[in-house]
């Protein structure tokens, strides 16, 4: 699947990034089929790799679905092509965030939870790079659009982030702000966030910057989880705490 978009280019012309999204992989539940989840890998990663861990889970009564982004040049390789969600230029307080490349990343989770039936709760996650496009994917369905302006028209139900950060966290409040319909989305919505202490790759106070961000702007069901020891990959305890939150906001039965 494809996604285009547009930017301007520094002589001013426009300059379209055609997105092409790799191969999904789905990992159908054991059970009777209640929520299905969209996550999404990191950086130089691919699908398959978190569908083999989703699969080993207690949760059958997730489906989950696993795309693999699209392949492009990555500003902090120098340029050089790597799955990726958006670009990335350092992983930083002032980067810039890549509006394109996210609104392209949550457009395509967007559209494969379209697919699921009207009666399945929906949710997303991730890790790293995916975590902070899942992260995204909540402030659009909070806010009711993608930063383009497009509607936003999924229901999320409950969204998960390890190792990651949350992309445009200084407009975040605007966004939401004054504004009925995404306040009441921010209050009721499940956030998990995990992170160890000891990543070098997403340090882990961007991790607790992000969990504040959305906290003080009206995210009121956010828990933040911290890893003593753990650096940028996951463990068996962080998995078990992700398995135990999505039974309990998604009302899982836990069993087949």
């Amino acid at each position: 699947m494809s996604f285009t978009g547009t930017s301007v280019a520094s002589g001013g012309g426009t300059v379209r990034r055609a997105f092409e999204f790799g191969r999904t992989y789905v990992v159908r539940p054991k059970g009777r089929h209640q929520a299905t989840v969209v996550w999404l890998h990191g950086l130089g990663d691919n699908g398959s790799s978190w569908s083999q861990l989703l699969e080993t889970l207690p949760l059958p009564n997730i489906k989950w679905i696993c795309p693999t982004a699209p392949t492009q040049p990555i500003s902090v390789f120098g340029g050089f092509p790597s799955t990726a969600w958006f670009d990335v230029g350092d992983l930083s307080e002032d980067a810039p965030d890549d509006l394109e490349g996210l609104d392209a990343a949550a457009t395509h989770v967007a559209n494969l939870l379209s697919n699921e039936p009207a009666d399945i709760k929906l949710g997303v996650g991730g890790f790293s790079m995916g975590a902070a496009t899942a992260l995204y994917s909540a402030t659009c369905f909070t806010a009711g659009k993608f930063g383009n302006g497009n509607p936003y028209a999924v229901t999320l139900r409950a969204v998960v982030g390890l190792s990651g950060w949350l992309p445009c966290a200084k407009i975040l409040r605007s966004k939401i702000e004054g504004v009925e319909e995404a306040t009441r989305r921010a209050t009721s919505l499940p956030i998990l966030l995990c992170h160890g202490k000891v990543d070098d790759v997403v340090i882990y106070k961007f991790g607790e910057k992000s969990s504040r961000a959305l906290s003080s702007t009206g995210f009121q069901d956010v828990m933040f989880k911290s890893y003593t020891g753990l650096g940028h990959y996951t463990i068996p305890e962080e998995m078990d705490e992700v398995c135990a939150w999505l039974t309990s906001k998604l009302g899982l039965e836990g069993s087949s």
